[in-house]
């Protein structure tokens, strides 16, 4: 059997756990600036299990964008370890792994006067413009199911470029489900969305994770306020350390969140949601 082959069907066995499994490990993981040596990530422990919804906060600078690059396989460690999905970064074809993990960014390249139809068949393919020959009639049904999955079906022969903040996140949600990740990362998806599209996109992931019970998924945020009531994990980072990591309700204190983001904080929970807001010192 070709090395391609059996990495793609290794990956998907991997890939088809139980709930509860481990889906991504660091141990010991560090990032140097190979320029001038400067620490991203110092000494990152941590691990995710299928079924998990992780929260991932911290300020700018923090380290976020590098510990989901590193699970995103989308960079190496300078030292230490990352398995995901059950494969070492290193001893692993990263282009098959990558494959498989779903991403979700509000930078991602998409060709404006594509349809929603049309961007979600590109994650099929991987790739920026469709590759029309690559897919069969199981394949274009198989978006618009995603389409209607995120309560977006009308969105189908609507060019992404005239689709709100809210539809194009959703949009490319759908896309990275068209891998069948068991991961799915979604760094800053409500970047510039004003009050009713997060509010719907918040309720597109709780939605999400109740239909989807083995998926594990990463959200990267600055607010507490955008996280769904899924969210049952959360790590804190700050200057590139791990400050904290567990269970949310353990983490997400007033006490470690001025802690992480050095300003006092206070912090409260109403119906599942969480409210983070500035406090006094003292």
């Amino acid at each position: 059997m070709p090395y391609a082959a059996s990495l793609c069907r290794s990956i998907r066995q991997e890939a088809s756990v139980s709930i509860g499994r481990i889906v991504a490990a660091l141990d010991g993981a560090c990032v140097r600036r190979f320029t001038t040596g400067q620490v991203i990530l110092d000494d990152i422990n941590w691990t995710v299990r299928s079924g998990e919804h992780w929260a991932l906060l911290g300020a700018n600078g923090a380290g976020k964008t590098s510990v989901l690059r590193l699970i995103g396989a989308l960079m190496h460690p300078t030292t230490g370890t990352v398995e995901v999905l059950g494969h070492r970064l290193g001893k692993v074809d990263v282009r098959e792994l990558r494959a498989h993990i779903g991403l979700v960014s509000s930078a991602q390249r998409v060709p404006q006067d594509l349809t929603g139809h049309a961007v979600v068949l590109t994650g099929h393919t991987g790739t920026v413009q469709p590759l029309w020959r690559k897919y069969d009639a199981d394949v274009r049904e198989r978006a618009h199911t995603l389409l209607a999955e995120l309560d977006i079906k009308e969105l189908a022969d609507r060019p992404y470029g005239v689709c709100s903040g809210g539809q194009r996140a959703r949009i490319l949600i759908a896309r990275a489900l068209m891998a069948d990740p068991s991961l799915l990362l979604l760094d800053e998806p409500f970047n510039a969305l004003d009050l009713p599209s997060r509010e719907d996109l918040i309720d597109t992931m709780r939605q999400l994770a109740e239909g989807r019970r083995e998926l594990a998924t990463i959200t990267v945020t600055h607010h507490l306020e955008e996280l769904s009531p899924a969210i049952g994990h959360a790590l804190l980072l700050r200057d590139g350390r791990v400050l904290a990591g567990g269970g949310a309700d353990e983490v997400l204190t007033a006490a470690r969140m001025t802690e992480c983001f050095g300003r006092p904080i206070e912090v409260s929970r109403h119906g599942g949601r969480w409210l983070a807001r500035s406090g006094t010192a003292g």
